[in-house]
């Protein structure tokens, strides 16, 4: 059983990091794609606001492909977890914990999720547990 809930994490979390990449990478699910991702990035003091969404863009999308195959999967923990430490020192630390005061509760949860992952493996159904 444990295998088959550290699959389910894996799904859940990699292909929501997938959607997310592609938002700010494509516009896809309601995204605003490079150019408006990149204006909001520069909005919050992040320049040169384009090179920044391409690069958390690349991160959320390859780190969630790779945590959901469980491919490389502390890399991919580190991907995610660091898209989510961007996103609240700039975003959503000022506003304290709580996600109903548009708080860093939702991306801490995400955060320890990756890490989590990543200490302690992703399971037997995963890619890193047929090639290494």
């Amino acid at each position: 059983m444990l295998n088959i809930g550290l699959l389910i994490i894996r799904l859940v979390i990699g292909l929501l990091f997938v959607g997310h990449g592609a938002q700010k990478l494509f516009g896809w699910f309601g995204g605003y794609g490079l150019k408006g991702t990149g204006g909001w990035f520069e909005s919050i003091g992040m320049k040169p606001g384009v090179s920044v969404a391409l690069l958390a863009g690349l991160a959320e999308l390859i780190g969630g492909i790779l945590f959901t195959l469980g491919l490389l999967t502390p890399l991919a923990g580190i991907m995610i977890a660091g898209t989510m430490v961007m996103a609240i020192i700039k975003v959503h630390g000022p506003n304290g914990l709580w996600s109903t005061a548009n708080g860093y509760e939702y991306n801490l949860t995400l955060m320890s999720v990756a890490i989590g992952i990543a200490l302690i493996g992703p399971g037997k159904y995963a890619l890193d547990a047929f090639l290494f």
